[in-house]
């Protein structure tokens, strides 16, 4: 295992400055608002931005937590691992998802520091992991990956948090691994499927919200699932188009009430834009596909529901298939909990693994 501390070229810095400079904006029609995307005078005042972003900072602080990297599968995974000074800690792995990164759990990190064992991957093919080499890099894959992971640094028994692909990749790591984990802790868990019984109002809104999105997908999602290649251009080529793509994301998937600051929207595209892993994370869709069956989860489950995210789960219908032994409705939050609420995230997280840590 070996230490990779971060030192971005300043050439590849001086590089996205001279790109930035030279952006070829687009027209945009009078009041157009949010009606056909992200806004040009939105983009134009990111891009202003990020052209006096510090990245060293950045980099220190991602430095401080002593990344490493290992080669898993045939691939490069990029990770930090940050041991709590309590010799009862949990280990505990975070998993990001898209457009996400490591960097939105640098805010998690010392509220979880207390009471785990902290393990932070990249997903292959996303940020410093750098861009994938082979087929077949879905969400299983994943799973698998960091079942090896955890085993490589020692540890026997340990839990998975995640939303976003992190919710997904954690369940399956759980199936992948039921000796040793735990338990799994989610903020973000689509339900759709059939259900017979009785529904609240509120449950009823729910599943046919996800039933809507289901039918409904996400540009992103459709092209990526589709012609991931195709996108790579353009996102690789221009900053100002990577930052444009990933931003709507922040914007619209957060709670009005917790926006993301420009400089963690900013840091959060670096990941991508300095790694050149535009193309490679948009494979994950492909790889995993759309709209498969229920995502097994042998350990015990807790579930944190943000009123603001894209959907919110259905309990009933979570309770068909997972043991779950915490439930939270939070009063607030979005797609990016740990960004937006980490704080209400931390408890959250801490309760569910010391109630089933217990009882590993």
């Amino acid at each position: 295992m070996n230490e990779f501390a971060l030192h971005v070229p300043q050439a590849d810095l001086d590089d996205l400055h001279d790109r930035l400079a030279r952006t070829r904006w687009p027209d945009e029609l009078p009041d157009a608002g949010w009606d056909y995307g992200i806004p040009l005078d939105r983009v134009r005042q990111l891009t202003t931005a990020w052209a006096t972003f510090d990245w060293r900072a950045h980099e220190a602080a991602l430095n401080a937590y002593g990344p490493r990297v290992e080669t898993i599968d045939g691939e490069r995974v990029w990770f930090l691992h940050v041991r709590s000074a309590d010799p009862a800690a949990i280990p505990l792995i975070l998993t990001h998802g898209w457009p996400g990164s490591v960097a939105e759990f640098l805010e998690l990190i010392p509220l979880l520091m207390p009471r785990f064992h902290l393990v932070v991957p990249a997903i292959p093919g996303y940020g410093f992991s750098g861009p994938t080499r082979s087929r077949g890099w879905g969400q299983e894959r994943v799973a698998r990956a960091w079942a090896t992971l955890m085993e490589r640094l020692g540890y026997e028994r340990y839990g998975a948090q995640g939303g976003d692909w992190g919710s997904g990749i954690s369940r399956l790591l759980a199936a992948v691994a039921p000796e040793h984990v735990i338990g799994v802790h989610v903020n973000f868990m689509p339900t759709g499927g059939a259900y017979d019984g009785p529904l609240s109002e509120v449950d009823a809104a729910r599943l046919a919200k996800t039933r809507q999105l289901a039918g409904n997908r996400h540009p992103h999602q459709v092209l990526f699932a589709a012609a991931p290649q195709t996108i790579a251009y353009a996102l690789n080529d221009s900053p100002a188009g990577q930052l444009a793509f990933i931003a709507e994301k922040f914007q619209q998937w957060a709670d009005p009430a917790h926006p993301i600051a420009d400089e963690v929207v900013l840091a959060d595209v670096m990941h991508y834009w300095l790694t050149g892993t535009a193309g490679s994370s948009s494979r994950l869709v492909k790889e995993t596909g759309l709209g498969g069956g229920p995502i097994p989860c042998p350990a015990p489950l807790g579930v944190a529901v943000l009123p603001h995210d894209i959907v919110q789960p259905v309990r009933p219908l979570v309770e068909q298939r997972h043991d779950i032994r915490q439930w939270t409705e939070f009063p607030s939050g979005g797609h990016f909990a740990a960004l937006e609420v980490p704080d209400l995230l931390a408890a959250d997280i801490t309760s569910f693994f010391e109630a089933v840590g217990a009882r590993a």
